[in-house]
């Protein structure tokens, strides 16, 4: 493939220079300054350019010049046929993405045509190698950053091509990279969150390390970024596709050295992304998950394993409408339509690291308050006896649960804020909940009932008098429709920082009524019943936001299908720019309203999400299907928002749309069980599906797997802890600690909770035994305590209809807890250790405790860590930190796996100790009784 030969259009690597930075930005001052000294820095670009003799002197150059310039016919730029024919299939960028493309509309656009017969999906319009509209006029370098400046040579068939770009690429960590395209001239959008922290390397006497090495293009916008370590090329922009730079269409392709790529959600896909030519979308969209459409959220970053088995990642900083394409060579191309390009590369190299570094960037997982981690009900389509009717009988059946769910259906009307005549008791309800150990949540829309009588209804009221409804183009509060029974909606401006009071007042008030522990927000993206708003969003200059020249490939078409216009304006911009955010702000606004009014940590459930969401609030799938293929496609779906940063994450167990069967809720109460976020919910057009309603083996299995999840709750809470303050993953797929095995490149249907317990569910009717991969390692059945000894092979396991396999890997301790059916009353539960040997009879473990629900645990140190240890016959505790004291942790119970000799001569801090059994059959060492306080240092060895 000749287009993988770059050497005579490529920079030497940067060299970051040990000089004092000067920080030298992209802004119109900086361009006239650059432009006044360029001829002094010339010198110094020899040092770093190896041909420059492309580069225009650009001394005299300015912006009424360079608009001269560029009025050019971009006929003028002919293909030569040369650079056309030896481009294979595989390199063949398309350059024709809407509309049905010919030789001469192809041509006209100056790309290369060449239909194919043999397989559809390549392009028959496609870019030369040759292709460029954009000269570099100027580069600089700086100790950790280079500034490159451009100018348009020929316009595209896009409106409004910019005239002069701007690239900052700056070093911010040894792993991280920035790289910033954008107009220096006039202001673009840019997201106002998440907050990126800035990093810059101030010492300048520090030596700057780091894993990347940067190429520029010779005399385009194009780079690549390499791995230093093994001089590979995991990002190359130069002369690949078409780069783009208009007002409305921005496009920039890259090769990708492997096809081991995952993320870029919210979609339904397989855990390893199809390269087949595959578009995914994103723009956030109220629709039951569906194969080829845009879901409830946007996160435009992925992560991919490299052929050495290091990884990386790699975040565009841009939440307007965008397809991202992936093709066989392997390459993406980003096309978006609006804002900036803002890319951020995260150099790992494990999985892990690539996951901390995002996170690090977009915001660290919020620390979960304990009882949110049991086990959740909910159901549309209730009355108040209904929901005392669940409750009695599962709490009848002995199903550990934490916490009722109120869908839409206790409003009066629907509209939030309010309580239905039928509901008149649910405070009472909620009171009691409360008096017995659980937790009530409730649902609120963002969309407000905008018909109510005037001076009846506050959150309109209040809202209009304060001006915080999105408005239209005109000026006047948008209104559309979503559940309101009056028929009208408008929609709270979140990124109004007014919003703050207003939302705080509207959740305080009705927190006096309910005291309702959490709040689930859906319907945010935002959903709306009407296309627009009632008008059609047919106000003056609009044409331009509803229907752009290019619109991505989004659901029904258009852009304001079932939300509200493109036109529409909010406090941070359009709403065209802004929609992929909606819900991501009502979820700040939501989270920070909690906080004040429980001062305790809050529960936020949000549909729509964002990167950086998991630092406010939780997620849960959307309206799945109650099929087969929907449980199983919610593994992917979890282990992906993991990735995303947001590990309090599950799907509606069972299924909410359509009827399920027993069997199905059977192995999907047993798969809901290991889901971080353990919610059972389904629709108000369909039959009951909260376990005891379905009878006998469905009762049995969600109390089997529920025990089992909340025996393992300190295990699960320690390692939301690694994931608040670390930026950890809790579910995580068999790659991320298997990285060096390829076989794991592609199982979606287990995963791990942290690196020691592997979930292996039942996913297809009428099997009791299941096929599962084990890695190369030591495995422990968690149930008959058996070993196996696995060189990366796949097992067949029993599955009992009750019952989902579950094995622990050697290594590593899990703290446990007797369970009981609260949290609340868990907690006061004694504690145990489940250890699982290695090869080398080495494990370890930690527990993270603190109370569960104050605010700022972690800053203020009002926590305990503990670390364990096993070696060889030697257990250790190590307490890390103890500040929390207001509850004994007391550890009775200790289980070792893995212990092929009768032990002798046991002893607990230096006494014989008598109180332990040895399991000959299943090689397990029991110790009971132990009665030892965890927060003090305790020393167990035998012979």
């Amino acid at each position: 493939m000749k287009q993988k030969t770059k050497s005579k259009d490529s920079y030497e690597p940067i060299v970051f220079k040990n000089s004092v930075d000067k920080d030298p930005k992209c802004n119109k001052n900086t361009v006239i300054s650059l432009l006044s000294i360029f001829l002094l820095t010339s010198v110094l670009l020899y040092l770093y350019i190896s041909d420059n003799k492309n580069i225009q002197d650009n001394s005299n150059i300015s912006s009424k010049y360079l608009e001269q310039e560029t009025n050019i016919d971009t006929s003028h730029n002919h293909v030569a046929d040369s650079y056309c024919s030896t481009t294979s299939d595989e390199y063949k960028f398309d350059c024709f993405p809407r509309g049905k493309a010919d030789k001469q509309s192809c041509e006209k656009r100056n790309c290369c045509w060449s239909p194919s017969t043999e397989n559809s999906q390549i392009p028959w319009c496609y870019y030369s190698s040759n292709y460029s509209n954009y000269k570099v006029i100027n580069v600089t370098t700086s100790r950790d950053e280079i500034i490159a400046f451009f100018n348009i040579t020929g316009n595209t068939i896009y409106k409004n091509d910019i005239k002069v770009l701007c690239m900052e690429i700056s070093l911010q960590t040894a792993q991280r990279l920035r790289v910033k395209i954008y107009d220096p001239e006039n202001k673009r959008y840019e997201p106002p969150y998440p907050e990126v922290p800035v990093l810059k390397f101030n010492n300048i006497n520090e030596p700057l390390i780091s894993d990347y090495i940067v190429k520029l293009s010779n005399n385009k916008v194009g780079f690549a970024i390499l791995r230093k370590s093994d001089n590979l090329t995991i990002f190359d922009s130069r002369n690949i596709g078409g780069f783009i730079y208009s007002d409305q269409f921005i496009q920039l392709s890259a090769l990708l050295p492997t096809k081991y790529i995952y993320g870029l959600g919210e979609h339904r896909s397989n855990l390893l992304l199809d390269m087949n030519w595959k578009t995914y979308t994103f723009f956030n969209h109220d629709s039951p998950p569906t194969n080829d459409m845009n879901g409830y959220g946007s996160h435009p970053f992925y992560l991919l394993i490299e052929k050495s088995g290091k990884s990386h990642g790699v975040f565009l900083f841009n939440s307007n409408a965008m397809d991202i394409v992936l093709q066989p060579t392997p390459a993406i191309t980003y096309r978006t339509i609006g804002g900036i390009l803002d890319f951020y590369y995260f150099m790992g190299p494990t999985p892990s690291d690539v996951i901390s570094q995002y996170t690090d960037t977009i915001g660290k997982p919020f620390l979960p308050s304990y009882w949110t981690l049991g086990f959740h009900l909910c159901r549309f389509g209730q009355t108040l006896k209904d929901l005392i009717n669940v409750h009695n009988r599962t709490v009848s059946a002995g199903i550990p649960w934490d916490t009722h769910w109120n869908d839409i259906d206790y409003m009066k009307n629907r509209n939030d804020f309010t309580l239905s005549d039928n509901f008149t008791d649910l405070p009472k309800y909620v009171n009691y909940l409360h008096e017995i150990g659980m937790h009530h949540v409730i649902i609120l829309d963002p969309g407000v009932s905008s018909r109510e009588p005037k001076g009846s209804y506050p959150p309109y009221d209040d809202g209009l008098k304060n001006g915080l409804f999105i408005k239209n183009s005109s000026g006047l509060p948008l209104e559309g429709q979503v559940w309101n029974l009056d028929g009208g909606t408008v929609f709270p401006d979140f990124t109004n920082p007014k919003s703050i009071d207003y939302w705080i007042n509207q959740v305080s008030n009705y927190h006096n009524i309910i005291p309702f522990d959490g709040l689930w927000i859906d319907m945010n993206e935002p959903s709306n019943f009407v296309n627009g708003d009632w008008e059609g969003c047919m106000f003056t200059n609009s044409s331009n936001w509803e229907n752009p020249q290019y619109t991505p490939s989004v659901a029904g078409g258009k852009l304001n299908y079932k939300t509200i216009c493109m036109s529409a304006n909010q406090h941070a911009g359009l709403h065209y720019d802004v929609h992929n955010l909606y819900g991501f702000s009502e979820a700040i606004t939501t989270q920070f309203a909690l906080s004040v009014i429980k001062n305790s940590r809050p529960l936020v459930i949000s549909r729509s999400s964002f990167a950086g969401l998991g630092h406010f609030a939780g997620h849960w799938t959307g309206d799945v299907f109650s099929t087969w293929d929907d449980m199983k496609q919610s593994i992917t779906d979890i282990v992906l928002f993991n990735m995303f940063g947001i590990p309090l994450v599950g799907a509606d167990i069972c299924g909410f749309n359509y009827n399920t069967t027993v069997e199905l809720c059977s192995r999907w109460s047993q798969l809901g069980a290991f889901y971080p976020f353990s919610r059972n919910h389904n629709s108000n057009e369909n039959f009951d599906q909260d376990p005891v309603a379905l009878g006998p083996l469905v009762i049995e299995s969600a109390k089997k797997a529920l025990l089992i999840r909340y025996s393992l709750l300190p295990y699960l809470y320690s390692l939301f802890w690694r994931a608040h303050i670390y930026g950890e993953t809790v579910a995580r797929p068999l790659f991320f600690e298997y990285p060096y095995d390829n076989s794991t490149y592609n199982i979606d249907t287990q995963f791990l909770w942290g690196s020691a317990l592997l979930i292996s569910p039942v996913l297809k009717e009428n099997q009791v035994e299941v096929d599962i991969y084990l890695p190369n390692d030591i495995w422990y059945d968690y149930y008959s305590k058996k070993c196996t000894l696995s060189n990366g092979s796949i097992f067949t396991v029993d599955a009992p209809k009750d019952t989902i396999p579950l094995k622990i890997r050697g290594g590593y301790i899990l703290p446990v807890q007797d369970p009981a059916t609260t949290t609340t009353f868990s907690r006061k539960n004694s504690f145990g250790l489940l250890i699982a040997p290695n090869k080398f009879k080495e494990a370890f473990g930690f527990l993270f405790w603190d109370d569960g629900d104050s605010l700022n645990v972690w800053e203020n140190g009002l926590y305990n860590e503990i670390h364990f240890k096993l070696n060889n016959t030697t257990l250790l505790n190590e307490v890390i930190t103890n500040n929390y004291s207001d509850e004994k942790i007391i550890l009775q119970n200790i289980t070792i796996f893995g212990i092929l000799n009768q032990p002798k001569n046991v002893q607990v801090n230096g006494a014989t100790y008598n109180n332990c059994y040895y399991n000959t059959t299943e090689e397990v060492l029991y110790f009971s009784s132990l009665n030892l306080d965890l927060n003090i240092v305790f020393n167990i060895t035998w012979t």
